[in-house]
């Protein structure tokens, strides 16, 4: 995995200054960027433990006594890089609001019950293919202030770490169809509608488990024309 994109794949980073992505008006860079060259150690780790990685990590709903409210759902799918090779034995975080649309963290306050059945966080590994699978619950939309009645559509964050902590891809996953994209400065600020669509999951019938729960699939490109954007997103 690497952190050195070609030009033609810069349509996927979203803009440093999206005016109507407000947080982004501080946090942009107001002076040209220091190029710090990389040392041995710092390339190199510090690195994950694959083994702090437990079965029963990937399904967010039985981490706890009961059930958590909501949809149940499964995500899944690959990760590739530009030539849509697998990469296998790769670290795939992801974390996310309840089906009320809340997060279990002090900093959102948004009057939205709790579950405490659902934490919101979970982790896997990719097997020899390049495959990744959670269950979990589908997210709700919250209220996030940056403008007047604004809402975030329902996505879950993913996070896609290399061999170390410096080789990492934070990106949104969204679901198909949602009523809140023209509305949500955080997608639009990917300039390129095509890449764009890549963070979007596809319905997957196939894969779904009748009476049970419907099924996502969202496969992870790290570089290239067709990669996965960047998430740029702090809430």
């Amino acid at each position: 995995m690497s952190l050195i994109y070609p030009k033609e794949s810069l349509s996927a980073y979203p803009a440093h200054l999206s005016p109507g992505y407000r947080s982004t008006v501080k946090r942009s860079p107001s002076k040209p960027l220091m190029i710090v060259p990389h040392t041995l150690s710092e390339l190199t780790g510090p690195a994950f433990g694959h083994d702090a990685v437990q079965d029963g990590d990937a399904d967010l709903t039985k981490q706890h006594k009961g059930e958590p409210l909501g949809e149940r759902i499964i995500v899944h799918g690959h990760v590739f890089d530009e030539d849509k090779r697998p990469i296998p034995d790769t670290l795939v975080e992801i974390w996310q609001a309840n089906a009320c649309g809340r997060y279990v963290h002090n900093v959102d306050q948004h009057p939205a019950p709790l579950d405490p059945n659902f934490t919101g966080a979970g982790r896997t590994i990719t097997d020899k293919k390049g495959y990744y699978k959670f269950i979990t619950v589908k997210p709700g939309a919250y209220p996030w202030g940056n403008h007047h009645n604004a809402w975030r559509p329902n996505h879950i964050h993913f996070s896609v770490f290399g061999q170390s902590f410096l080789t990492r891809l934070v990106t949104q996953m969204y679901f198909p169809g949602d009523y809140l994209f023209p509305y949500d400065p955080i997608f639009n600020s990917v300039p390129d509608e095509k890449a764009r669509a890549r963070m979007i999951s596809s319905f997957d019938l196939e894969n779904t488990i009748p009476d049970w729960a419907l099924c996502f699939r969202f496969d992870i490109v790290l570089r290239g024309r067709e990669q996965t954007p960047l998430d740029t997103d702090k809430h």
